[in-house]
């Protein structure tokens, strides 16, 4: 089993929700800040803000001159890095401990004073542009996940991609990059992870030097957005410039990560393609010698998830022949129980990624913020095993049969672009 995790939690009176865990095996400490915004938060006319502001944020602040952000983290023996998805962002520095004081210091530079000037925007606009061009329009698959959001989700604002619109980015102007700063990036809207070698009550006390003192902001109104029910299958199609193989995308809607099906969901994409005795790549790739590569995951968010299944066919498969493999695996999940030995396994596998996950002090401190924020209960990365250990072979049946339906999913051809016409 996992060691157990311990942490003390508390607020600040600005809002601002703190983690501490001591853990004093190695002389390193990570400081991280994590804010309640993501993609979802956007304007639908100003898609990419919460990712822009990823890299935005790096820029300078008052006291930080613009460009010196990674040369004072270098400098002192650090690194660093930022990230965003649908539902919020997260930036972390790792220092060995004795530059816990810089750690702090930096972020809450980030938090109380950012410059946010039209030169910084400028610059990062070219950053963003040509991290888009790069990972997406120039990468083979590229729009896979896009392409799906966008044709699963109608009303919820899940149905963009996390990089957004340039052509948003470059209609904005900096008053509105300011607004998004000032509603979004403030202490009642984060949670401050402190993981590593510290002393706890030296630790409360820097943290309320450089936190304490920061103004709390207006409390964020946040808007429940229903999507209707999926109850057809319907098609769509891409064509990508940057392929010569398709491939066949299925996706179906299921519910927000913190539900306990999307726990089970994560387990029968497990059972279906996680390495090469896995269900689907046993009888498409190894057996029928249909499939060049197929995939199964269970991709979970705050408000919704989506569990995709795709395939790459081998030879002259037809896409059509590579749904009605996945199909005939998936009724097996839902009109067989699986063997008690595959179960066993299971458990195996769930066990071992949980004590990996708690591995390293920067591993914890993402899930310490990621399980307050996301789940309202930051003691999952000790109990969230026992999530999994209560599943039964029943549950993953039963939850097969409710969310893997024929009439509940999209089925998406990813495609080569056609050749136009000529005159």
């Amino acid at each position: 089993m996992a060691q157990k995790v311990n942490f003390e939690e508390y607020d600040l009176e600005n809002g601002l929700h703190v983690i501490l865990h001591k853990d004093n095996t190695a002389p390193v400490v990570t400081t991280s800040v994590m804010y309640h915004v993501g993609a979802k938060d956007e304007n639908p006319e100003r898609t990419g803000f919460a990712h822009f502001f990823e890299h935005l944020l790096f820029e300078g602040t008052k006291n930080i001159k613009r460009g010196e952000w990674f040369k004072i983290v270098s400098s002192n023996g650090g690194t660093n890095n930022a990230n965003t998805n649908d539902d919020r962002t997260y930036y972390y520095e790792v220092f060995p401990s004795n530059n816990l004081e810089l750690g702090l210091w930096m972020e809450s530079e980030r938090m109380l004073h950012p410059i946010i000037n039209q030169i910084g925007v400028d610059t990062q606009n070219e950053v963003v542009k040509e991290e888009k061009r790069l990972r997406v329009d120039n990468a083979p698959y590229g729009n896979f996940l896009a392409e799906i959001k966008k044709n699963m989700f109608k009303k919820h604002p899940y149905r963009w991609a996390t990089i957004g619109s340039m052509d948003h980015l470059d209609a904005a102007t900096l008053e509105e990059f300011q607004a998004f700063n000032k509603k979004f990036y403030i202490p009642n809207n984060a949670v401050l992870v402190v993981a590593g070698d510290i002393d706890i009550a030296k630790t409360k006390e820097l943290v309320k030097n450089y936190f304490g003192s920061i103004p709390k902001g207006k409390a964020i109104e946040r808007v429940e957005i229903k999507e209707e029910p999926i109850t057809k299958e319907f098609y769509a199609e891409y064509q990508d410039p940057n392929i010569q193989i398709p491939a066949i995308l299925n996706a179906y809607r299921t519910p927000a990560m913190t539900t306990k099906d999307a726990y089970v969901l994560d387990i029968i994409s497990t059972v279906l393609s996680d390495g090469k005795s896995s269900r689907l790549y046993k009888k498409m790739v190894d057996t029928k010698k249909e499939a060049m590569q197929v995939g199964a995951l269970s991709f979970s968010q705050e408000d919704y998830g989506m569990y995709i299944i795709y395939a790459l066919p081998s030879g002259d498969t037809t896409l059509e022949q590579l749904t009605k493999d996945v199909d005939e695996e998936i009724v097996k999940m839902q009109t067989e129980l699986i063997s008690e030995k595959e179960f066993q396994k299971l458990k195996n596998i769930f066990e071992n990624r949980f004590v990996n996950s708690n591995a390293s002090v920067e591993g914890i401190a993402h899930s310490l913020a990621k399980y307050y924020m996301l789940y309202d209960n930051t003691n999952l990365i000790n109990d969230e095993i026992n999530i999994y250990n209560s599943i039964t072979r029943e549950d993953i049946k039963n939850v097969a049969n409710k969310y893997l339906k024929n009439n509940q999913r999209l089925i998406l051809k990813y495609i080569p672009k056609k050749e136009e016409a000529t005159k």
